[in-house]
Order: C-alpha cells, then structure tokens, then sequence
C-alpha cells in the first residue's frame, strides 16, 4: 500500500513510518525541512516537503496515496506558518494568546483532515487520524464508543474527530486512533516529560489534591503498530484506543519522578497547581482513564512494550549517569 503519513519525522510519526516500511508498505512523509527529509529519506521512505496547511500539497499527496495515516499538529508556536502567527499575537489580547493559538492549531488540524480525506475519496482508501483521549469526558473510564466531549480539557479537538466522522459518512475508510497523555518509550514520556523538566525546575515534584485523578499511556511502539492495524483493517467511522495502562494515578507518576530525582514530593491545591503548572495545570489535575478493550478485540492488538515507569526509570538513569571518558 502506498501510505501518506503526516507528522513523518515527529516521536509517534517516525515509529508509524518504521511499522509501515516493516510490513512491506510503500511510504511518503511530510516534512519541513531538508534536514527532515534527509532522515526520512534515510529510513527508507520519500520525502514531501511542505505543512499541514499548505492545502493544496496535502490533496495531490492523498490523491497519490492508498491510505493516509495524520498525526500532525501545531505542538508549538514556531510550528505554525508566519501569517497564522501574526493572527494569533495580533489578534487579542496578550491575556487570551494561549486560547487563540489553540483555536488555530484545531483549525489548521481539521482543514487537514478534510483535504486528504477528499484527496482520498473514490476507491476503498483510509486514513487514520490521531486523537488525544484528554478530549474525553474526566473522572470516568472512556471507552471507544464515547463521543468527544467539547467542555472536556482536551474538547477544543472535538471537531476534528468530527470531521473524520464526517468523511466516514461520505464513502472514505476513515478511523481514529486516540492516544493518551503519555507516549512513552525510555526517551520520552509524552507530558510526563514535560512534568519532569518542571521538577528539576522548581526542585520539587507536585500533584494535584490528592493525586488519585488517573492518566492512561502507551508505549510509542505499540501504538504505531495501532496507526498500523487501523490503516489496514480499521472499520470507517470506528474509534480506537492506544491504551496499554488504563489509568495510573498522577500521585504514582510524581512519587517516581521524585525518587528518581530525589526530590521532595508533594501535593498542591487546585489553585496553587495554576501558578505552580501554568498552562498544563488543567491537564495534570484531568482523571482521564481510558480503556482499550474493544480495541484488542477488534484489531488484535495486544501491547507487548514496557511500562510508563520502567521508561520513566531509563529516562532519568541515563540522565543522570555520570559521562564517560571517552565523551569528553
């Protein structure tokens, strides 16, 4: 099959194109830059330079293409062309430029859904999207049935699931694979990432309250093995959960980082958290378990990779392991 895969160089994307050049798929990826299509190049595939929101570039790809897998977004601010940048400093104020940005970032993500999922109508051809699970309903377990949830923390990207859904509608394969708040493998964890670089920061590691609310994860192998799988044989319309661990507490996730950094652990208020956090407090304090249940039925999938906190251990092992001799 010839796949189109966005996102082609990113830390799920790079794992989906090595799944897909394994099973003996033909691949094109998107890139931004020359640097990127080298390593892609380098990994067997072709490189097609350009964005998300180069419209007219993302159409004549799908058109090319068997199938697509999309799992790019605008993570962070440079990623977004100059003019959206410009629209999104200069169109508020400084006070609500998070909430601008993000509207944005959804945009430019559904538009890119619509475009290759039209360049793809007209013959049994797929597309695969990814989906956060933080779009769901909070405090009870998702399950691949629930519809995203527009008040949820992650809800602003309802509406490009929706307008996967919508292309199911209208004659194209089109799937969802949804992906918890951590990623992981023993180089990175996703958010949980994210938590760590801010422990060094502030010499502490912190959850919310209690720390009971729960975050599901999966190893970043087993779920571009998922993309895989749903690309293949994935049902239109059907969404599916790369959950390897259902829901582990925040307080778990912090008590290890601390340990690992030997740091103080401790717990702070909701209101403490906004400051302490900034804009990932709503994310830390979110219950967002999820199951996979139907997933491992419908698809055969089966996670086989290590654990959040067996990476989370490697990762702050090899960080903290004295340097060699010879890397001086």
């Amino acid at each position: 099959m010839r796949v189109f895969v966005t996102g082609a160089t990113g830390f799920i994307g790079a794992a989906i194109v090595r799944d897909l050049i394994e099973a003996g798929h033909q691949v094109t990826g998107l890139v931004r830059s020359a640097e990127a299509a080298a390593r892609l190049e380098a990994a067997g595939a072709k490189a097609h330079r350009g964005t998300i929101e180069d419209l007219g570039g993302l159409s004549r790809a799908a058109a090319e293409a068997d199938g697509a897998i999309h799992t790019a977004f605008f993570h962070a601010f440079s990623q977004a062309s100059l003019g959206t940048r410009l629209q999104v400093v200069f169109g508020g104020s400084p006070s609500n430029i998070v909430q601008r940005f993000m509207t944005a970032a959804v945009e430019a993500d559904r538009r890119a859904i619509e475009t290759i999922g039209n360049g793809l109508r007209g013959k049994d051809r797929s597309l695969v999207i990814a989906f956060p699970t933080m779009a769901m309903a909070q405090g009870r377990l998702a399950v691949e049935s629930d519809a995203a949830d527009r008040n949820a923390v992650g809800g602003i990207r309802s509406r490009c699931e929706n307008a996967a859904l919508s292309l199911a509608a209208r004659g194209v394969r089109a799937t969802i694979v949804r992906l918890p708040p951590s990623v992981h493998d023993e180089t990175r964890q996703g958010l949980v990432t994210q938590l760590i670089a801010l422990a060094r920061k502030k010499q502490v590691s912190t959850y919310v309250d209690d720390g009971s609310n729960r975050w599901s994860a999966v190893h970043r192998l087993d779920a571009s093995r998922l993309f895989r799988l749903a690309l293949e044989s994935g049902e239109a319309g059907v969404r599916y959960h790369a959950v390897a661990e259902e829901g582990i507490p925040m307080r778990d996730i912090a008590e290890t980082i601390g340990r690992r950094l030997e740091l103080p652990v401790r717990s702070q208020s909701s209101k403490e958290a906004a400051k302490h956090f900034g804009w990932l407090a709503p994310f830390i304090g979110a219950d967002n378990p999820a199951s996979s249940q139907a997933t491992r039925e419908r698809l055969n999938w089966e996670p086989t990779h290590p654990r959040l906190m067996i990476d989370i251990a490697s990762t702050l092992r090899s960080a903290d392991a004295p340097a060699s001799p010879s890397s001086h």
